[in-house]
């Protein structure tokens, strides 16, 4: 282990931003192609077989009763060939939702796993780097979160172990200028507890992992471990410090993930993830670290990981050809979690440390936003999934992060190939005897009562994780305190399952697009994440959706033109694609998310008894100073704010002899030509705002055109 160094005495002060000294470790690329060689073997443990013998006896045993009973339900009268189309698509679909709830039943029914250790009494001997990715995020909540965290475990005190470095990739220059405002304030709030470092990329190769794999090559040697985190992070101390010392304790342990919980949304969307999560995703999680065992996952952030392990196993080389199934591995955790265990490490999930959370993304719109790109990058997968030397559930978490999309387009193409023989059965004079003149006619029958015992066991597969992860709520007295009593979690889940599955059918169409997006060859890019509730415009919202409702109008047509009865069984799917545009509205809705609080429907336990280290949090973002105008306005009217500005600014890189940035160059004339501040802030676009922001030389311009300004207003 490390020594560690407290206080900020090895700083290393440059021109432009502080920076530590650089402790290089190689992080060579990794051969997708080839696995390494004198790999130690690693086996699991009894707990972690029992686990996935549970999960394949109940995958097998619930995936043949449904395939059998499908095949009853239509071979009554001979499979016809659109039938056996739907028998196959129905088979894919129902063993994703077998495997699914086998994975939560594994669980379930599988010996208690052995306890995190409880907070070391001693100091800690490593020194752990808490690594904050950015892109384009709030600042003020990411120091907010960075400080509290610092303070927390400075209270314990272990701060003497921990460092913190924020990785900028931001390309907003109002972003860079109130980031680097926002660390001076980190800085000023942690001096004398724990070190600030702050690093922007001017170039954001390979984004996240690129960022990530920059850090561990340029200053990994100085630490043992990272914590990564997100931008909407937040760990208590006592969770990071149980995960440090299991690392501490056990060498072969490389990616420790803890379990963070859904918090701190207001919107209707939000809360009934943040229900979800808290319900029902202890479930699901026991179950995958039951199963996974020392083979788990990574999920990017609210992670600890051992970094020379990191270094020399995770190095990520580009995929062939081009994006998006090319180019940058876009979800790189799979991937690294993958390559630590394929190395020999342990990679482990901590479901037992508690305090750790995220949030949720607002609204429908914005999920759709994300799960765009975590389409891309899962289905990427799909190139790696083969890669020499992966253990079996490595692929296994590649397959379940492919299928959670690909379950969509599967879905429709089942619903679609059902209405076709609803149709056909409506509209088509069936052919009693064919051309082989049988003896006996082929009589189209279709088993309905069969048909209705085989939906509500489907029901039944799919909602055992909801109503398994509500009992456990209930008998608990701890959790049935904090989601406001039983009747408000069997109310609260109720309503979650009538909601979500309203929702389903547009994410189901929502995720069709993204998965036919990428078969297209169309690259997501890289957006920043939506972070805040904000009700989209109603125009915006009928752009996004009317395709939606239009498929659901058709849907509900041709139904009920077929049958009552066939209208009836569509008519949650019809509902929530005709209602789209509505539903899409409700899900960023403040209000109605606030009333349903109000009612004690969807609570969790953060609401009525807010941790404290998020309270410190709101404390910190109070007294923050801010400014609401636009920020090279306030750096240019302000000698304060540049002196801080320029102190931790990361100095643009020189350009070669004869190489001009042209935005740099196009920004000087304006300002040039400008009369006053808000003249040359006008004609500016973003490309040139962030050229401005990188240059002190910029800035300072534009001092003295407000300083003009103001010197003219006083005469005046």
């Amino acid at each position: 282990m490390s020594e560690p160094h407290p206080g900020r005495d090895d700083r290393v002060m440059r021109p432009f931003g502080p920076m530590p000294p650089l402790s290089r470790l190689d992080v060579p690329q990794q051969d997708f192609a080839r696995a390494p060689e004198g790999t130690p073997t690693l086996k699991n443990g009894y707990a972690t077989r029992h686990a996935r013998l549970i999960a394949m006896l109940s995958a097998a045993g619930l995936f043949a009763y449904g395939l059998y009973e499908m095949i009853a339900v239509v071979s009554a009268g001979g499979i016809t060939p659109l039938e056996a189309v739907m028998v196959f698509f129905f088979a894919i679909t129902f063993a994703w939702i077998a495997a699914s709830t086998s994975f939560a039943l594994a669980g379930l029914l599988s010996p208690p796993a052995t306890p995190s250790p409880p907070v070391p009494d001693q100091p800690l001997r490593s020194r752990t780097a808490i690594v904050m990715p950015i892109y384009n995020e709030d600042a003020d909540m990411v120091a907010a979160s960075l400080q509290a965290m610092g303070e927390d475990l400075a209270r314990i005190g272990q701060a003497h172990a921990f460092e913190i470095f924020v990785l900028s990739d931001s390309n907003q220059g109002d972003c860079l200028v109130r980031e680097t405002l926002a660390m001076e304030r980190l800085a000023a709030g942690l001096a004398g507890i724990m070190p600030v470092w702050y690093r922007r990329r001017p170039i954001n190769h390979a984004k996240k992992a690129g960022n990530i794999e920059d850090f561990v090559s340029r200053w990994g040697g100085r630490y043992d471990f990272m914590l990564v985190l997100d931008a909407d992070s937040l760990m208590e101390a006592e969770a990071v410090l149980r995960m440090a010392a299991r690392l501490e304790a056990e060498a072969d342990l490389a990616l420790l993930q803890s379990v963070p919980r859904l918090f701190d949304g207001n919107t209707l969307f939000a809360r009934l993830q943040q229900f979800a999560s808290a319900v029902y995703g202890p479930v699901v999680a026991g179950g995958m670290a039951a199963w996974s065992g020392s083979d788990g996952n990574y999920w990017g952030h609210n992670a600890l990981i051992r970094i020379r392990a990191f270094a020399a196993s995770c190095g990520l080389p580009p995929l062939p050809g081009k994006p998006p199934f090319g180019g940058p591995v876009l979800s790189h955790d799979f991937v690294e979690a993958a390559l630590l265990r394929r190395a020999g490490y342990r990679v482990e999930m901590a479901t037992d440390i508690e305090d750790t959370w995220e949030e949720s993304p607002p609204s429908l719109i914005a999920t759709a936003i994300r799960d765009r790109r975590w389409a891309q990058g899962n289905l990427q997968h799909s190139k790696i999934i083969g890669a020499k030397g992966l253990a079996t559930a490595s692929r296994l978490h590649f397959l379940i992060g492919i299928m959670s999309y690909l379950a969509s387009p599967l879905w429709l193409i089942l619903i679609l190939v059902g209405l076709v023989l609803a149709v056909q059965a409506r509209f088509v004079t069936p052919v009693y005897f064919g051309e082989d003149y049988q003896l006996f006619p082929n009589w189209p029958v279709f088993d309905a009562e069969r048909m209705l015992a085989l939906f509500l066991f489907t029901l039944f597969v799919l909602f055992v994780p909801k109503f398994a992860g509500m009992l456990r709520a209930i008998f608990s007295r701890r959790l049935r305190r904090g989601h406001g009593g039983a009747a408000a979690i069997a109310a609260s889940t109720v309503l979650e399952i009538l909601l979500s599955t309203l929702y389903a059918p547009i994410m189901m169409l929502l995720q069709t697009r993204h998965v036919w997006d990428v078969l297209r060859q169309r690259d997501s890019g890289w957006s920043p994440q939506g972070r805040r509730g904000a009700h989209e415009a109603w125009g915006a919202l009928w752009k996004t959706h009317r395709g939606h409702a239009a498929f659901g109008l058709v849907l509900a047509a041709v139904a009920a033109l077929v049958s009552p009865a066939i209208l009836a069984w569509l008519s949650p799917i019809v509902l929530g694609l005709v209602l789209a545009p509505v539903l899409s509205r409700w899900s960023a809705s403040e209000k109605i998310g606030l009333r349903l609080a109000r009612m004690r429907l969807l609570l969790i336990p953060e609401e009525l008894v807010r941790p404290g280290i998020a309270g410190r949090r709101d404390e910190i973002l109070e007294a923050q100073p801010g400014f609401e105008q636009d920020a090279l306005a306030a750096l240019a009217s302000s000698a304060e704010l540049r002196q801080a500005y320029e102190a931790w600014l990361t100095p643009p890189p020189p350009n070669e002899r004869g190489d001009a940035d042209r935005y740099l160059l196009s920004a000087g004339k304006k300002i040039g030509d400008a009369h006053d501040l808000a003249e040359a802030l006008a004609w500016l676009d973003e490309h040139e705002r962030l050229a401005v922001a990188a240059h002190p030389a910029e800035v300072e311009r534009l001092a003295a055109l407000a300083a003009r300004a103001a010197r003219e207003e006083r005469a005046a």
